[in-house]
This record gives C-alpha cells, structure tokens and sequence, in this order.
C-alpha cells in the first residue's frame, strides 16, 4: 500500500493516478478509468474527474494508493 499526502481540500482521481504513476499520461488515466480497471474505495469509479479526498483508497491492478 503506498500512502500521497495531499495539501489541498480534494484531488481528481485521473491527477492521482499520474501523481502515483499509475498512468504516464491524462489520456492512459483516461483510458484506465473508462475500462473500469480503477477502484475507489472498493467500487469501480468509471468517472476520472471524481474528487478524492483524505481517507479515500484508490487501487488499481492490485496495488492500493490511500490519500492522507
């Protein structure tokens, strides 16, 4: 489990997802999310603008990122 720290009120799932290199690029974070293969909070989130804040989880190809 990898833990970001955030200083801001929220963070959009598709900048968390390049900031945890989970995806190169705006348009990979894209693709991950409208596939499906992005889960928030245990769901499956197909929405890559959704805001995410401290104590979400966010996991993707079993690896589970906990924004702080």
């Amino acid at each position: 489990m990898e833990i970001i720290t955030i200083t801001t009120e929220y963070i959009k799932l598709q900048d968390l997802l390049k900031l945890a290199a989970a995806a190169a690029t705006g348009g990979e974070a894209k693709l991950l999310v409208q596939e499906g293969e992005v889960l928030v909070n245990g769901e499956v989130c197909t929405m890559r603008g959704k805001k995410l804040r401290s104590g979400d989880s966010v996991t993707i190809d079993g690896v589970t990122v906990t924004i702080e």
